[in-house]
C-alpha cells in the first residue's frame, strides 16, 4: 500500500535521486491511422509495495504531489496507476529510444485535456499521437490514436446514482434521449440504458477535448444510426447500419461537430466503455471496406501483459464493425 511510502522515499523521488532497475517494457508498434488501442489495468491485481514504488518513480515531481495529496489509500492507489499506465502505455510504443516513461512530458490543452509535450529536435518529427484515460475505482484504461483526437469513458455496470434516472436525464440528456428512457418500462433496463449514454456522452466529450462545459451533455444527442429509439444492446450482428451510433450537435452549436464514430464494449460482464474518434475524412464512405480495427490489452504495467481482444472479456454493444 502508498501508506507505508515512507516520506524520505517519497523525498528522493521528487529531487531524483531514487533510481532502481524498472523492467522493459514489451515493445509495440504504434496504431495505423484506422486503428484504436486500448490498455487497461484492474487495480485490485496489482499488488506490492516495491511495484507501488516502481510506479512512483517515473512520475514527475508535480504528479507525485498529487497522487499524495489524495487522503484515503484506494483514491491514492488509483491516482498513481492512472499516471504509470499513460507513461508506460506511450513509451512502450518505441518511438523515440530517448523516450522512456519518465522522460515523457504533458501539456495541457486550452480547455486542460492532458496532451504529449514532446520534445523538439531538427532529426526527428513525432508522431500525432492521441491519448486518453479513464478510471473507476475497480477499472482503468488509456486509449491510444494516430491522426485522431480519442475519448474514452468507463462506468460500472451496477453504478448507483442518489438521484431518480429520469430526473438525471432530464437535467442532462436531449428531449430525444429522455423519451428513449422514458419509454423503457422495466427500471434495471431503464438504469443500463443511461449508463451507456452517459458512458457515449462523456466519450464524445472528451475527444472533442472542450470539457463538459464547453460542450454541455444537452447540446447533443447520442442515438442509433438506423432505429431511432431502438436500445443499445449486445449483437453479433457485423452490418454497420446496424451497429452504427451517430451524435446530432442541437442548436447549430458551433462547438459541436458529428464527424465522429462510437464503440460501445462491455468489459468482463462489470463494466461498459465507450469509445469515440474523428472520423478520416480523407477515407469517409470507405468504412466499409476498411472498418475500425481494436485491439485490446490487460497490463499490469512493468509486470504482464495479454491482449484480450476477440476473447468473452471483451464483448461489443454496438458501434464501428
Amino acid at each position: 500500500m502508498l501508506c507505508g511510502f515512507s516520506r524520505m522515499r517519497i523525498q528522493c523521488c521528487i529531487d531524483g535521486k531514487l533510481f532502481s532497475s524498472l523492467p522493459p517494457l514489451s515493445p509495440i508498434s504504434l496504431p495505423s491511422p484506422k486503428e484504436i488501442h486500448l490498455w487497461y489495468v484492474i487495480p485490485s491485481e496489482v499488488k506490492g509495495e516495491s511495484l507501488m514504488n516502481k510506479y512512483m518513480e517515473i512520475l514527475s515531481p508535480s504528479e507525485i504531489e498529487k497522487v499524495l495529496s489524495f487522503r484515503r489509500d484506494e483514491l491514492r492507489k488509483s491516482a498513481l496507476l492512472a499516471r504509470a499506465l499513460v507513461r508506460t502505455t506511450i513509451a512502450r510504443y518505441q518511438i523515440n529510444s530517448s523516450v522512456t516513461p519518465k522522460s515523457i512530458m504533458f501539456r495541457n490543452n486550452v480547455h486542460g485535456k492532458p496532451e504529449v509535450d514532446w520534445p523538439c529536435s531538427y532529426n526527428w518529427e513525432p508522431p500525432a499521437l492521441h491519448f486518453n484515460i479513464t478510471h473507476t475505482s475497480s477499472l482503468i484504461a488509456c486509449g491510444v490514436t494516430i491522426n485522431s483526437p480519442i475519448g474514452v469513458d468507463v462506468e460500472e455496470k451496477e453504478r448507483t446514482t442518489k438521484h431518480n434516472i429520469l430526473t438525471l436525464a432530464r437535467r442532462y440528456f436531449s428531449k430525444h434521449e429522455l423519451e428513449v428512457l422514458t419509454a423503457i418500462g422495466d427500471p434495471y433496463i431503464q438504469q443500463q440504458e443511461f449508463i451507456k449514454l452517459w458512458t457515449l456522452k462523456e466519450a464524445y466529450v472528451k475527444a472533442l477535448g472542450k470539457g463538459f462545459s464547453g460542450a454541455p451533455f444537452k447540446t447533443f444527442t447520442i442515438r442509433l444510426g438506423s432505429s431511432i429509439g431502438e436500445r443499445f444492446h449486445l449483437s453479433q450482428n457485423s452490418s454497420a447500419e446496424v451497429s452504427e451510433i451517430v451524435v446530432d450537435p442541437l442548436d447549430n452549436t458551433e462547438n459541436l461537430t458529428s464527424n465522429w464514430q462510437f464503440m460501445l464494449l462491455e468489459f468482463a460482464s462489470s463494466h461498459y466503455i465507450a469509445i469515440c474518434t474523428e472520423k478520416d475524412v480523407k477515407t469517409k464512405g470507405d468504412c466499409n471496406n476498411n472498418p475500425m480495427k481494436l485491439t485490446v490489452w490487460k497490463t499490469i504495467p512493468f509486470v504482464e501483459d495479454s491482449c484480450v481482444s476477440g476473447t468473452d472479456t471483451v464483448l461489443k454493444v454496438c458501434g464501428l464493425r
